[in-house]
C-alpha cells in the first residue's frame, strides 16, 4: 500500500493544559511518523465594534485552507458579549454531525467492561439555534429548531457511518411524545434514511431520551449507534463518557460538508492543574487518532490507539485522573516508548 501523502493541519491547542496536551499530541504524532504537518493557531478572541466576540479570522482562513483541524480544550468566558468559541467553529464551518465514540478500556475498571458505542448528534440546530427573546418581564422564551435539511442529512451520515464501520444497529433519540412536530420531523427523517436499500442491514429502532437513559446505566452494552438531536446528543454522550471513564478518555469530532472536521478534546481546560505537567491526554489523542482515519491514514492511527491502549493496560503510567501518578510528560514517553 503507497504511503499517505503529508497533510498540514490546524492545531488549536487552547487554553489551560490545552498547550500541554497538544504538545504531547505532537510529541507521538512524531514518534508514530505520522504524515502530518501543524499549522498552529491561536483563537484567541476578538472583540468586534458592537461588543460581541469572534474568532480571529487567521484562524478561519486556516481551517478553510486546511480542511482539517484539532483542537484543545477552549475557556468561555462568562458575560454579556461572550459567545462560545466551540459553538462558533461549529456554525463558521457548518460542522453538522458531532460523532463520540465510548468503549471500555482494558486496564481501567469501570462499572461495565464492554462497552463500544457511538453518539452522532446533530450539531447545528435544536436547542441551540440562540433564538431566544424576553415575552415580558420575567418571562424569556428559547425556541427549539429543528428542520428537514439538518435532520436529514444527520440521519444519512448516521447510516453511512453505520455501513462503513461494521455496526449493527442505530437507535434514534427522541421526546416526541410531547415535542410532536419538532422531534416528529426528526424521526420521519430517520425513517425515510433507514427504509434506503443500502440500510437493509442496520437494525433501526426508536426510543424516548428519557429511557435512553435509563438504560444506557443498567445495560449499556445494548446500545451501538446513536443518533439524536443537538440537547439529548449533549446531555447523553457526556453520560456515556462517564460509562468508560470520563471525559479525558473521550474522542470527538465534529464532520462538516466537503471534508471539513475539527477534531477535539471536550473535556475542560482545568485551569487548577494547568502548567503543572499533570494532564492526561488522552482525549486529545485518541481525537487525533480520528482525525487519522478522517484521512485516511488509518494505519499509523492504529499503530497510536494500540500504543496508548497498551500503556492505559499496563497500568504503570496512568495519570492522575486515572488513579495513577505519572505526570503528562511520563505517559507520553511510555506512549512513545511503546511505537
Amino acid at each position: 500500500m503507497a504511503a499517505a501523502a503529508r497533510r498540514t493541519v490546524t492545531l488549536i491547542p487552547g487554553d489551560g493544559i490545552g498547550r500541554e496536551i497538544s504538545g504531547a499530541v505532537q510529541k507521538i504524532f512524531t514518534a508514530a511518523k505520522a504524515p502530518v504537518d501543524w499549522d498552529i493557531q491561536d483563537v484567541t478572541p476578538v472583540q468586534l465594534p458592537d461588543g460581541r466576540t469572534a474568532i480571529p479570522q487567521t484562524v478561519v482562513e486556516s481551517i478553510n485552507k486546511n480542511r482539517v483541524g484539532l483542537k484543545g480544550p477552549l475557556m468561555t468566558p462568562i458575560g454579556k458579549g461572550f459567545v462560545s468559541l466551540n459553538l462558533t467553529l461549529r456554525r463558521t464551518f457548518d460542522l453538522y454531525a458531532n460523532v463520540r465514540p465510548c468503549r471500555s478500556l482494558e486496564g481501567y475498571k469501570t462499572p461495565f467492561d464492554n462497552v463500544n458505542l457511538v453518539t452522532i448528534r446533530e450539531n447545528t440546530e435544536g436547542e441551540y439555534s440562540g433564538i431566544e427573546h424576553e415575552v415580558t418581564e420575567g418571562v424569556f422564551q428559547s425556541v427549539k429548531l429543528i428542520t428537514k435539511k439538518a435532520s436529514m442529512r444527520v440521519a444519512e451520515f448516521a447510516f453511512d457511518f453505520a455501513r462503513k464501520n461494521g455496526r449493527r444497529s442505530i437507535t434514534a433519540v427522541h421526546k416526541s411524545t410531547i415535542m410532536r412536530r419538532s422531534d416528529g420531523l426528526f424521526l420521519q427523517c430517520c425513517r425515510e434514511v433507514a427504509k434506503r436499500p443500502e440500510n437493509n442491514g442496520i437494525e433501526y429502532r426508536e426510543m424516548n431520551i428519557d429511557t435512553t437513559c435509563l438504560r444506557m446505566i443498567m445495560e449499556p452494552v445494548e446500545f451501538d449507534v446513536m443518533v439524536m438531536p443537538n440537547l439529548y446528543g449533549d446531555i447523553l454522550s457526556d453520560l456515556c463518557a462517564g460509562l468508560v471513564g470520563g471525559l479525558g478518555l473521550t474522542p470527538s469530532g465534529n464532520i462538516g460538508m466537503d471534508g471539513v472536521a475539527v477534531f477535539e478534546a471536550v473535556h475542560g481546560t482545568a485551569p487548577d492543574i494547568a502548567g503543572k505537567d499533570l494532564a492526561n491526554p488522552t482525549a486529545l489523542l485518541l481525537s487525533g487518532c480520528m482525525m487519522l482515519k478522517h484521512l485516511e491514514m488509518v494505519d499509523v492511527a492504529q499503530k497510536i490507539e494500540s500504543a496508548v491502549y497498551d500503556v492505559i493496560r499496563d497500568g504503570t503510567h496512568l495519570t492522575r485522573d486515572l488513579g495513577g501518578q505519572a505526570k503528562c510528560s511520563d505517559f507520553t514517553a511510555a506512549v512513545c516508548g511503546r511505537l
